[in-house]
């Protein structure tokens, strides 16, 4: 066979793997609020670490001028997320008191993708992989006093789409730039107290009306710096996702149902030891915009907040802020076959107490993560990834001062996460 045949054949097989990827793409996972804390088995080992160090084909979604680093690789990857998240509710006022816990405790993420070096300076890839969502589902309506019925819960899943191209400029410096497809499914149950005009701007259109779609895009960009041997410099940057609005439910979200997607920066630095190669230590620091984001960050917890329906321009939210992110990593490389992963990361509160009602949709309150990781060579070709995550639990509490001012609410996570990958290379 033709090198330009083998070319051909490899392309191929990429395309159908992410055609597969489309098919089986379920409920997204995150920890740090909803977006995903590292992307593929390599940097879910470090904690989500990976801006600074080579991940495989999945770390090109954190660093697009990683892909000379990936070389010519194909993976796939499938992860089990089991969340154990709920909450409880005590005083008098219009909440139903007790404790609620969601259902739907595990879920199955796959990704994948490809990466060709195109010659000595340039390399081009092609991936699919979960951003980030949010799911809950209570039995009981902590809103049934207003009218809600039950199942109570939400069920956000984003899918991103990128072709990643990476160029070297010179022996020290290397460019990405990665065009994102953004496909983001929504719906919401048992709100029927919201929907109503006291409370929203288009009543109809805040819960209840199964699954709605949105689609759109952004970019991703990534710079590489190797100023010596023993030090690399990663700089990731994705641009906000403009989104089209969720039109079934825009009397639920500020600004008629627009739910963009945050922008996210990283910066990170590795360092490998001279004398032997066979450790590197990484550091990173992200902010994930979340504040940027109406929907999102509007407050609900202020008397302006109620005049400012749900729905409405620069309605009424969910009062998150943005984000801070530090992680640290490393990697060793005991041989030729092993190479063994591991991290911590911290993430900055999402919210203030005060605006943990309506939270109870999304309780994504954990700060603290920590993982471990490996991966095998099986052969010159063919490699196995894995990892473990947990999320420590972490609790939110506060009383609405408008909607429920005596009714505390304490919002609770806790989260596990295996990660597991095949890779090959050629």
């Amino acid at each position: 066979m033709t090198i330009r045949n083998t070319r051909r054949a490899d392309i191929a097989r990429a395309a159908g793997l992410c055609c597969t990827l489309g098919i089986l793409a379920g409920p997204a996972s995150a920890t740090n609020g909803y977006i995903a804390n590292g992307y593929g088995g390599g940097s879910k080992g470090m904690a989500g670490a990976g801006v600074a160090v080579p991940t495989g084909v999945l770390g090109l979604a954190q660093n697009p001028a990683m892909g000379l680093k990936v070389g010519n690789q194909a993976g796939f990857c499938l992860t089990t997320f089991a969340p154990d998240r709920g909450f409880e509710t005590s005083g008098t006022g219009p909440l139903a008191n007790g404790s609620y816990d969601s259902r739907n405790s595990v879920f199955l993420i796959p990704c994948g993708g490809a990466n060709f070096q195109l010659n000595e300076r340039s390399s081009l890839g092609f991936f699919m992989f979960g951003n980030g969502g949010m799911n809950s589902e209570y039995e009981s309506n902590v809103f049934s006093a207003l009218g809600g019925t039950s199942p109570l819960g939400v069920s956000l899943e984003q899918l991103f789409i990128s072709m990643n191209y990476s160029y070297r400029v010179d022996e020290t410096l290397t460019l990405g730039i990665a065009p994102v497809f953004a496909l983001q499914r929504f719906s919401a149950t048992g709100l029927e107290g919201f929907d109503n005009a006291g409370f929203s701007s288009d009543p109809g259109s805040v819960t209840n009306n199964g699954d709605d779609w949105s689609t759109g895009g952004g970019l991703n960009l990534g710079l590489l710096w190797e100023p010596a041997p023993e030090w690399d410099i990663g700089l990731g940057y994705r641009s906000r996702m403009y989104m089209e609005p969720f039109e079934k439910y825009s009397g639920l979200f500020a600004d008629q149902g627009d739910f963009d997607i945050p922008a996210v920066a990283t910066l990170g630095v590795a360092y490998t030891p001279a004398r032997n190669g066979k450790l590197t230590l990484t550091a990173e620091y992200q902010r994930i915009f979340y504040g940027e984001v109406a929907a999102i960050s509007n407050t609900n917890a202020t008397a302006a907040a109620l005049g400012a329906l749900l729905g409405s321009d620069d309605g009424m939210g969910f009062g998150w802020k943005d984000m801070d992110v530090f992680r640290i990593g490393g990697v060793y490389r005991p041989n030729d076959k092993w190479t063994l992963r591991g991290g911590v990361s911290y993430a900055s509160q999402f919210i203030d107490g005060e605006e943990a009602l309506l939270n109870v949709l999304a309780p994504a309150t954990p700060q603290w993560h920590a993982s471990v990781g490996a991966s095998y060579r099986v052969d010159a070709h063919w490699g196995i990834t894995g990892s473990y995550t947990h999320a420590f639990e972490n609790t939110v509490s506060g009383a609405n001062p408008v909607l429920s001012p005596g009714q505390p609410v304490d919002l609770h996570m806790a989260q596990d996460e295996v990660a597991l990958g095949v890779t090959y290379r050629w």
